[in-house]
């Protein structure tokens, strides 16, 4: 026997539901956008930069989530730790990217843009 669990979920945890599936379909259409161009460096740049910026926001989440939603003492230094930690990742990532995995700095960009282009579409569509 099957128990089917309805979780409701506030408004605001949908919004952040819907946002996460937004990024993988914005990275999605620059990358076929990208294809438009035919090299291999301009779409791979859009795709790391993406894959990129999108585990770093999914990262920072998390790491907000873990400070507060467990307010002890001495919490906030393990969250600065773990920013430093994330910015050094982010930081040699794009490095590697541009130094060794030849992509093209302007489509990282792009690619790097998934989460800004993400909030101005949630933006809007809450405004309108």
């Amino acid at each position: 026997m099957t128990v089917a669990v309805i979780v409701k979920m506030e408004p605001d945890d949908q919004l952040l539901v819907e946002m996460a599936q937004r990024n993988w379909i914005i990275l999605v259409v620059l990358v076929l956008i990208s294809l438009l161009w035919q090299s291999l460096s301009i779409t791979m740049g859009v795709l790391a930069g993406g894959v990129l910026v999108i585990i770093n926001y999914r990262w920072l989440g998390r790491s907000l989530l873990k400070v507060l939603g467990n307010p002890v003492p001495g919490a906030e230094k393990g969250f600065k730790r773990n920013y430093l930690f994330r910015l050094a990742f982010i930081a040699s990532s794009i490095y590697l990217l541009l130094v060794r995995g030849g992509v093209h700095p302007l489509a990282l960009a792009v690619g790097l843009s998934v989460i800004v282009i993400n909030l101005l579409v949630t933006t809007a569509k809450r405004l309108y």
